[in-house]
C-alpha cells in the first residue's frame, strides 16, 4: 500500500539560496510526525511544497500513490491535505461562529454560479460541533481578533480541518502561546485530530512539545533532512544536537 504522503528528491532554490536539497520522506496514515530545525532550515518550504504554495524545482510529491506535484493549493486541499499557518488565518473582526461558517462555505462543493445561503441548520450544527471538538464553543459569539492567542490557534486549526481532511500539516501550533497553556492547546489538537482519524505532521521549535506529542521526528538543516526516526533517537543524534537543539536538551522537571 502506498504511503499517505511521499516526497521524493525535492529540490528548491531561490536564486543562490538552497531551500530544499534532495528532500525525501514519507508519512503513513495514522502517524504523528514532528518536524524540527532552526529558522531557515527548510521546514516551512517543505510544507509549502506539499500544500501547493511552492512548486519544487525537481522531485515528486505523491498522495496515496498519486502524483500531486505542482497542483494548486485548492486542489490539494480537496484531496484532504490541509494546513494551518504560524500566524492564525482568521477573520479578526468577525465572531468565532461566523469564522466557522465561512470555512464551511469555502469547503462546500457548489456548481459554478450557484448561490446558496451560508447559514442553514445543517452547517450551523456542524460549525458548533467543530467548535466543541476544539474546546472553544464557549467563545462562539466573541470577536475572533480579541481572543487569547491559544484560542485563535485552535480556531484557525478548526477552520483548516473543515472538509474531508486526511492529513493535517501544522506550522508551529504552539508559537506565541504561553508556557502554561501550550500543553492544553496541544492536548486539544491531538485529541481532535485523533478522534477524526486525521494524520498529523507538525513543525515545532519547542522540544518539550516535540518529545510529548511526536513519536517520530524529522530534523532539517540547511534544506536537507539530517535525521528521521523515533523521537528519542533523533534528539540524541550528534548532528541534530549540533545544528538543531544544541549540545543539551533542557527539560522542565
Amino acid at each position: 500500500m502506498a504511503a499517505l504522503l511521499a516526497a521524493e528528491g525535492l529540490n528548491k532554490r531561490f536564486g543562490a539560496v538552497v531551500a530544499a536539497e534532495q528532500v525525501s520522506l514519507s508519512v503513513e496514515a495514522g502517524e504523528t510526525v514532528g518536524v524540527i530545525g532552526a529558522n531557515g532550515a527548510g521546514k516551512t518550504t517543505f510544507v509549502n511544497m506539499v500544500t501547493g504554495y511552492l512548486k519544487p524545482d525537481s522531485g515528486a510529491i505523491r498522495h496515496d500513490g498519486r502524483d500531486i506535484t505542482g497542483l494548486k493549493p485548492r486542489r490539494i486541499a480537496r484531496l484532504g491535505i490541509h494546513r494551518s499557518f504560524q500566524i492564525p488565518q482568521i477573520f479578526p473582526e468577525l465572531a468565532v461562529f461566523d469564522n466557522m461558517l465561512i470555512a464551511h462555505g469555502i469547503a462546500r462543493e457548489t456548481r459554478p454560479g450557484a448561490w446558496r445561503a451560508l447559514l442553514d441548520a445543517d452547517i450551523a450544527a456542524r460549525a458548533e460541533q467543530d467548535l466543541s471538538r476544539f474546546g472553544i464553543l464557549d467563545y462562539r459569539d466573541q470577536v475572533a481578533g480579541k481572543l487569547p492567542q491559544g484560542v485563535r490557534k485552535l480556531l484557525d486549526i478548526a477552520m483548516a480541518m473543515v472538509g474531508d481532511t486526511g492529513l493535517m500539516l501544522l506550522d508551529e501550533p504552539t508559537s506565541g502561546i504561553s508556557a502554561d497553556q501550550k500543553t492544553g492547546v496541544m492536548d486539544t489538537i491531538a485529541a481532535a485530530l485523533e478522534a477524526a482519524g486525521v494524520t498529523m505532521l507538525f513543525v515545532e521549535h519547542d522540544m518539550e512539545v516535540v518529545e510529548r506529542y511526536a513519536p517520530r521526528v524529522v530534523a532539517f538543516y540547511d534544506g536537507r533532512v539530517i535525521a528521521d526516526g523515533p523521537t528519542g533517537t533523533v534528539l540524541a543524534d550528534a548532528d541534530v544536537r549540533t545544528y538543531v537543539i544544541g549540545p543539551e536538551l533542557h527539560r522542565r522537571r
